[in-house]
């Protein structure tokens, strides 16, 4: 039938064959979406929505945009803790909807690393989030609130396949030179490889205003910041402080695998960058003066333990104590008071030696931990700011 006789149908027939034409004519996906808008599942008893796939989110995204809503993102690998929530709730008070992200993204973990015995707490997390949801709806002071997790599947992040593990694998990444291969970055080839892939990906399905990531993953920070900027992505990178537990180890969803023994220990390297840290307050402006007593207190802890029983002891390799710039991560000879510098450091603690029967040797196991903190040395102008 033309659109030329319908003139002679009754009005509410005409109009019905209108809007199946035009609805025919509709890309498939489109045409689903419009027949098929469910609300998405959502975190029971939240009002908190649940999105896996691409179309759906974008859909969900665009009303955002449409009201006027501003989106913050909080990307996360799940397993989520303190560090995290810190991080929700600076997003909810500066953005109307907060998306969290949970995927634990294969191409940062290298080929012999963590990634089958990664924690995957998707109940536990998602508890968190519904008590964070209520604490935020009753702080009078917050703009926004918690909208939405973002939880796709490998195969929504890579649609291709996900890329090679390998060093000289092969794939679609993005790579942030040299800020990326230094640090974390020599020590594990592929990891910022990684994390700046997956993190281009969701900032291009959510994009957010403004991003949000913690200090402890210092490198990762300057990494993020270097890409936003060279690939003028129009996103604010924003940096919340390290949370830490009451004896100084800096918040981490690895320090599931410490174990009793280990976790005693496992403040050797925030004792060691705030010797350094010290060293800078009383005036210390060349690297080792600044470095030398932290490496010093490392050496003098591990010696300490290999006098115990192989019972009782907990070994541990320093990766790395690094002063660096601000900016580009480049080790620095000398601190220019009038700018500051990074101080960072890696330690891998070494799986337990002759556990004991029953001992808590921590998740999976106990394999090694590779654990990562950093201080920021502020410049004078920092300073007398706070």
């Amino acid at each position: 039938m033309s659109f030329r006789s319908l003139s002679a149908l009754p009005p509410v027939f005409s109009s019905l064959v209108r809007t199946t034409s035009i609805v025919s004519r509709i890309p498939p996906l489109t045409s689903r979406f419009l027949h098929s808008r469910k609300r998405a599942p959502v975190i029971p008893h939240t009002s908190i929505q649940i999105f896996r796939e691409v179309p759906e989110f974008r859909i969900w995204r665009r009303k955002q945009l449409l009201d006027h809503r501003t989106i913050g993102l909080v990307p996360t690998m799940g397993a989520l803790h303190e560090g995290h929530l810190s991080l929700i709730r600076m997003a909810a008070a500066e953005n109307h909807n907060v998306v969290v992200s949970v995927y634990v993204n294969p191409t940062q973990f290298g080929v012999h690393e963590d990634l089958d015995s990664y924690p995957k707490t998707w109940e536990k997390d998602c508890e968190m989030l519904k008590r964070l949801d209520k604490e935020i709806a009753g702080d009078g002071g917050n703009l926004g609130k918690v909208a939405a997790v973002f939880a796709p599947t490998t195969d929504v992040m890579y649609p291709s396949g996900p890329p090679s593990q390998e060093v000289n694998g092969k794939g679609s990444f993005v790579t942030i030179t040299p800020a990326g291969e230094l640090l974390e970055g020599a020590s594990r080839p592929t990891f910022f490889r990684g994390v700046a892939t997956v993190c281009m990906k969701l900032f291009n399905i959510v994009t957010p205003e403004k991003v949000y990531f913690g200090q402890k993953d210092v490198q990762q920070t300057v990494v993020i910041r270097k890409m936003v900027k060279d690939f003028c992505l129009g996103t604010d990178v924003v940096v919340g402080a390290t949370q830490r537990e009451a004896d100084g180890l800096a918040l981490s969803s690895r320090n599931v695998y410490l174990g009793t023994r280990r976790r005693k220990i496992a403040t050797v390297l925030s004792k060691a960058l705030r010797v350094a840290e010290a060293a800078y307050g009383r005036g210390c402006r060349s690297r080792d003066e600044i470095l030398g007593p932290a490496n010093e207190l490392t050496k003098l802890l591990l010696r300490e333990q290999y006098q115990l029983e192989p019972h009782e002891r907990v070994k541990f390799e320093v990766d790395y104590l690094s002063l660096a710039d601000l900016d580009t991560m480049e080790e620095l000879d000398e601190v220019d008071s009038t700018r500051g510098a990074i101080l960072s450091g890696a330690v891998k603690m070494l799986p337990v030696e002759s556990p004991q029967p029953g001992e808590d040797l921590g998740l999976s196991d106990g394999p090694a931990v590779r654990l990562i903190d950093n201080i920021i040395l502020k410049s004078k102008q920092m300073a007398s700011s706070i």
